[in-house]
């Protein structure tokens, strides 16, 4: 097993399982794959067969199986992805099957999702919008709404563990791939002023009937963790945050992180050379930034997290204007993935109490 292999297990498998890979499917696919080169071929295989099972109970009408399969299907091709920027034609043609996946599981999930379009510097952004259910089945009408911002290797295919937690407690969830992520990363490079798609998110959420535009949270995994406080700062439309994983800055981290992850921010940051990557790096930073932030903040991080470092996560709260919940996981690693039963439901109560009070 080369080291790109050895890395990716060692660092995400927790993510894996905790975010709908099933353990046997992990354990038969990563034991087979001795090859980096191998690894999205290995993934897609099996993410084939889910959705095989898919597209047959839809052809049968079971439409619950159906979403159920295809959904497991999208995270699969999803993963097989995720850092494999190293062949953009192999990386992008699993990616398009974990979108077409989870884009057929949506009407049939519980609650159903609906994608959506948000205008973006001429372009666009692409979400998935969610929301609860009420006691007889039916959409919640104007439910507060969680904008959710991913990180530098996930997307919007990956997120059903994410948001079941507040789509639960009557909160609805609108998750986008911005600049440099998922559906963004071809036509717009990561950016460390991601206010700017934030805003853009916000703007389409206000012209939403069906959903309560006086309670918008917002939400962060991983480098997503940097992106929502750093929006939050300047967004005030923004009535509660969440960071969990993510950086202060890029500064004093970036030559310990993974390869995979130095390459994959190089190929999504659009730069030549990871000495111009690094430059570029180094703009993500809430220096001068975190004490602008002034509504309630949930602050999140695994103290074994060696992407990381838990530190980053106190400086956050420290500097933070608004009130902060600090909750730091012993024995967590990367967005303690490996500890999602510490704070996934614990940060859901706390923002359906904040928003709650909002109203």
């Amino acid at each position: 097993m080369d080291a790109l292999v050895k890395s990716a297990i060692a660092h995400w498998a927790p993510r894996f399982v905790a975010n709908g890979v099933a353990l046997t499917d992990f354990e038969e696919v990563t034991g087979a794959v001795t090859l980096w080169n191998d690894w999205c071929r290995a993934w897609s295989n099996k993410a084939a067969v889910h959705e095989q099972m898919g597209r047959e109970a839809l052809a049968n009408r079971k439409f619950i199986s159906a979403g159920e399969h295809l959904q497991r299907a999208g995270v699969y091709y999803h993963f097989g992805k995720f850092l494999f920027v190293h062949d953009v034609e192999q990386m992008k043609a699993a990616h398009i099957k974990a979108v077409e996946c989870r884009a057929a599981a949506l009407p049939h999930l519980n609650p159903p999702g609906e994608r959506v379009t948000i205008p973006y510097e001429g372009k666009a952004l692409y979400g998935i919008l969610r929301k609860p259910p009420n006691l007889a089945g039916n959409s919640v009408q104007k439910p507060p709404v969680l904008i959710m911002c991913v990180g530098l290797d996930s997307a919007k295919e990956e997120t059903d563990a994410y948001e079941r937690p507040y789509l639960d407690r009557g909160i609805a969830t609108l998750v986008f791939d911005g600049p440099g992520q998922g559906e963004g990363e071809y036509d717009f490079a990561i950016r460390g002023d991601y206010e700017v798609a934030v805003k853009a998110v916000v703007d389409y959420v206000v012209t939403r009937r069906d959903l309560d535009t006086a309670r918008i949270g917002l939400w962060g995994v991983s480098l997503g963790g940097y992106y929502a406080p750093r929006a939050a700062a300047f967004e005030k439309r923004i009535k509660a945050c969440l960071a969990l994983g993510g950086p202060y800055d890029w500064e004093g981290t970036w030559d310990s992180l993974p390869e995979l992850t130095r390459e994959a921010f190089r190929v999504r940051s659009h730069c030549a050379t990871q000495d111009e990557a690094k430059r570029h790096a180094l703009t993500l930073s809430l220096k001068g930034v975190a004490q602008n932030i002034a509504c309630p903040i949930f602050v999140m991080t695994g103290k074994l997290d060696r992407l990381i470092p838990w530190q980053h996560a106190q400086r956050l709260a420290n500097e933070v204007k608004g009130p902060c919940t600090l909750l730091l996981i012993e024995d967590g690693n990367h967005v303690a993935n490996n500890r999602a039963y510490r704070w996934r439901s614990q940060s859901a109560d706390w923002l359906a109490e904040i928003l709650k009070s909002s109203s």
